[in-house]
């Protein structure tokens, strides 16, 4: 099986014309199926997005989303729109609900969100402010400590997905796929091939996913897990246990790629 992957592709930058030739050279490289690692577009035009893919795509396309994917709208109302739109496409499956995907006979898919959580890095004294806080409906016009538990709970809730799906993935795979938009190790979280610095780590790493990933890997030796994620718009590979590999794509406004086509086993 033939897997191209795309990541913070951000087609909400692009007029039709390039989102069709962008879908165009995915197809050219035949792949039997598409990994999209978050940030697809904006809350107003997500949904037009996801189904001008499916009908240009025409093969199945399992996605999770990124923060951009929520900017001028609330997280809980993309979310619901997102799964209202799903019904009757079942080419589209946004793996935050989907649990987990057989793939081949070996390998399965699973994967989250995730967010950047604040606990890597120093959030107390960073002066990063993202956009995410004045355009998504639930981060903004909150104090410095209301921000950090709400971006706390949301790193919490791809962790407590992850931690009931990846076991039993691993349980029954030799291999497991994981999506997840925001990279989930301090060691993957890539800026100009380096590892970002504290003041950005709090908002580019999602540690609570990565302490589900280590905890679950170290147990399981003979189950090998790879990672897609995305977020920094910048590339590396993190080799965080000898069957735990991440890889994050790197991305550029108004010129996605295909970041990688992946032979799955």
């Amino acid at each position: 099986m033939r897997a191209a992957w795309v990541t913070d592709i951000h087609l909400d930058f692009l007029s039709h014309a390039e989102c069709e030739r962008f879908f165009d050279s995915i197809v050219g490289d035949s792949p039997d199926v598409i990994f999209v690692t978050g940030d697809i577009s904006i809350a107003p035009s997500l949904l037009s997005h996801l189904e001008a893919m499916n009908q240009a795509l025409d093969r199945p396309i399992y996605f999770v989303l990124g923060n951009h994917d929520f900017y001028r709208g609330s997280i809980t109302e993309v979310r619901t729109a997102v799964r209202a739109r799903l019904h009757g496409r079942p080419l589209l499956t946004y793996l935050s609900e989907a649990g987990i995907v057989p793939l081949t006979p070996s390998t399965a898919l699973v994967g989250h969100d995730g967010w950047g959580d604040s606990r890597y890095g120093n959030y107390a004294t960073s002066p990063v402010e993202l956009n995410d806080h004045r355009y998504i409906k639930e981060l903004t016009g909150l104090t410095q400590s209301q921000l950090q538990e709400r971006l706390m709970r949301l790193g919490d809730e791809a962790a407590m997905y992850l931690r009931q799906t990846l076991p039993q993935a691993c349980d029954h795979y030799s291999h497991v796929i994981l999506l997840t938009h925001v990279p989930p190790f301090r060691e993957s979280c890539w800026y100009q091939g380096q590892v970002s610095t504290d003041e950005w780590l709090p908002f580019f790493a999602c540690q609570a996913v990565g302490e589900v990933l280590h905890e679950t890997m170290r147990t399981r030796p003979n189950c090998q897990l790879t990672v897609y994620c995305g977020h920094t718009h910048h590339s590396g590979t993190a080799q965080v246990l000898p069957n735990l590999t991440v890889f994050t794509g790197a991305a550029e406004y108004g010129m996605p790629q295909v970041n990688a086509v992946i032979e799955v086993q």
